[in-house]
């Protein structure tokens, strides 16, 4: 009786090691953000942005530190983490959605639409990225474009700077993966 239990247990065991969800990670993600207006272009950098896809799933995360950003003025820095984005506040922005269609026995490169909701300072949005995804070896690679609007992120923008900041900000990514080893 009791090696049936421990063969029982071994195998049950074993079921859930073939269910355990494989996923892949990048640590050092790329997201910038461009503003064009006639006055002044902004654009900013961040090198630092964590993401994860658990490939059976097709789900997708991504947290970046706000205050990671790498302006070309350190005044455009200090005013984007004081004053609109209020970083000490909301220190991070999220991203969770789902890649639709996604096949990831695809070699080589796949058009995908990332649906899912992206949280910065204390405001959700639903939004649908279409993005590029490579796969080579075991490593992926997930790039795209998209714009959003400041206010729907409720980020205040004084009237006097108003024609420095555009409505609408352009933000591209750029992960590359390898697979996460616990």
């Amino acid at each position: 009786m009791i090696r049936v239990l421990a063969i029982f247990f071994l195998i049950a065991g074993s079921t859930n090691l073939v269910e355990v969800d494989e996923k892949v990670i990048a640590r050092q993600g790329k997201v910038s953000f461009f503003s064009y207006t006639s006055v002044e272009d902004i654009k900013a950098e961040n090198n630092q942005v964590l993401s994860v896809i658990d490939l059976d799933q097709k789900k997708i995360a991504v947290s970046m530190l706000m205050n990671a950003f790498i302006f070309e003025k350190a005044l455009m820095r200090e005013h984007f983490n004081e004053s609109y984005l209020e970083s000490d506040i909301y220190p991070k922005a999220v991203f969770e959605g789902e890649i639709i269609d996604f096949d990831r026995t695809i070699t080589g490169e796949q058009t995908r639409i990332i649906k899912g909701v992206f949280a910065m300072h204390g405001k959700s949005k639903e939004l649908e990225i279409k993005s590029k995804i490579e796969k080579k070896d075991n490593k992926y690679i997930v790039s795209g474009v998209f714009e959003t609007l400041v206010k729907d992120y409720d980020i205040n923008i004084p009237p006097l700077l108003a024609g420095n900041i555009a409505k609408s900000i352009s933000v591209e990514f750029r992960f590359e993966y390898e697979p996460y080893e616990d």
